[in-house]
């Protein structure tokens, strides 16, 4: 095991980027519905993201935008991009798949009794707009990672029962090729908004991976966090290797599963932010905690790869000082500018998938090199749309460009074939 690294796999945004205010419970994308949304900038940053990742020497990888507008959905409704009601239409523009920490749940080879790395694509069945995201999804994390002696590639949980994939998983270890904990956190009820994990989706996942049910814990979310805006566990939380970094107000029983922690890793770090230094609004509308928190392989210790909001947030970034300045395993705040995806509810963590492999047993088109990200940044420059408003979401040269240009980046990265 000792050739397996963490790899961040990030989506990258798609040139249908807009903003339609699909997703229910996430104030940004609500807040900014009917704005301009700006694909080509917001591809941009997100290279810009990929590439301070490599600086730190850490392994990156990237998925492909997912077909859009998906025309194939909209014909099993019995319509056309055309003829679609706008909702619809929206909805099958949606370029939601950017989020690769809803692509999959990752159980890392190390926890699987069969030597290898599980990964359940989600079914996201709770939104419209991403409910048929998982059959791309599926098709590019079979081809990622199709060598089946080191990989394991499940399809999705049924519905009723909803899956939203890493963003509501965490693990903890004491170095990533060791045994680890995974911790399934779930919701029961978030006021106004819906609880999107469902207990019965993540036992489900758990079954599935054949993980040790002794090193497996399902936690309630919070319901007054889903209340106030985190639609997902990774708003409010993060793990990496033995840290947990949580907001005071994350779980339901926080003390109960922090004792669960202990129990089977001791020497975990659980780094609690009171609320009385950082409020829970303070901390969803920064995304304080949707952010990466990553080993650094060349000098030690972690980083927190942090959106720019959480430095311009006065209570946020006084916490984050104090913390860095300590003796604990976070030593170095990185905040990078993903302000459009920010815009659209989605920070950091948000924009990765983490895939903890052996690099050489990955399909190498899918794994990040600086002349790689140079190609994909050109095709972005030359194709993507510079902006897009919601009401041009109808117009048939928009339609023609934002195809167009995904099949450009395909061929550059030498994927043409995913959608065959």
């Amino acid at each position: 095991m000792s050739a397996l690294v963490e790899i961040n796999f990030d989506g990258i945004i798609g040139p249908s980027h807009n903003y339609a205010g699909l997703s229910i419970g996430n104030i940004a994308s609500s807040t900014n519905a009917g704005a301009t949304a700006y694909p080509r900038e917001a591809a941009l940053q997100g290279i810009a993201k990929m590439r301070h990742n490599l600086a730190l020497g850490l392994v990156q990888g990237f998925f492909m935008p997912l077909d859009r507008p998906n025309s194939r959905w909209l014909k099993i409704l019995g319509t056309t991009v055309e003829s679609a009601e706008p909702h619809l239409r929206a909805v099958a523009f949606s370029a939601s798949s950017m989020w690769a920490a809803n692509a999959a749940t990752v159980s890392p080879a190390p926890d699987a009794p069969d030597g290898k790395c599980h990964l359940t694509v989600a079914n996201l069945q709770t939104m419209p707009h991403r409910s048929h995201e998982w059959p791309g999804t599926f098709s590019q994390l079979e081809m990622a990672f199709s060598n089946r002696d080191h990989f394991s590639v499940h399809a999705p949980v049924p519905s009723p029962f909803g899956d939203e994939g890493a963003a509501n998983h965490m693990r903890l270890c004491p170095g990533h090729d060791a045994p680890g904990l995974e911790i399934f956190v779930f919701g029961k009820s978030g006021g106004p908004f819906p609880a999107r994990q469902h207990i019965e989706a993540s036992k489900a996942v758990a079954r599935k991976h054949r993980l040790d049910p002794d090193r497996v814990i399902f936690a309630q979310q919070a319901e007054i966090a889903i209340a106030a805006g985190a639609f997902h566990n990774d708003v409010v939380a993060v793990a990496n290797e033995r840290v947990l970094f949580t907001h005071e107000q994350a779980f339901e029983q926080p003390d109960a599963l922090y004792d669960a922690i202990r129990s089977t890793l001791p020497d975990a770090e659980i780094i609690i932010v009171p609320a009385d230094k950082v409020s829970l609004a303070d901390a969803i509308k920064s995304y304080l905690f949707n952010a990466q928190l990553v080993s650094l392989p060349d000098e030690g210790g972690m980083a927190l790869i942090l959106p720019s909001e959480a430095r311009e947030n006065e209570a946020v970034w006084r916490y984050l000082t104090d913390l860095v300045a300590g003796n604990g395993s976070i030593r170095r705040l990185c905040p990078v500018d993903v302000r459009q995806s920010m815009a659209n509810g989605g920070g950091p963590a948000c924009l990765r998938l983490r895939v903890v492999a052996d690099p050489g047993t990955v399909d190498p088109r899918f794994l990040a090199t600086p002349e790689k990200l140079d190609a994909i940044a050109r095709v972005v420059g030359d194709h993507w749309p510079k902006s897009i408003h919601p009401d041009q979401l109808s117009d048939p040269e928009l339609i023609e460009n934002v195809a167009m240009a995904r099949d450009r980046l395909l061929a550059a990265c030498g994927l043409s074939e995913l959608d065959r």
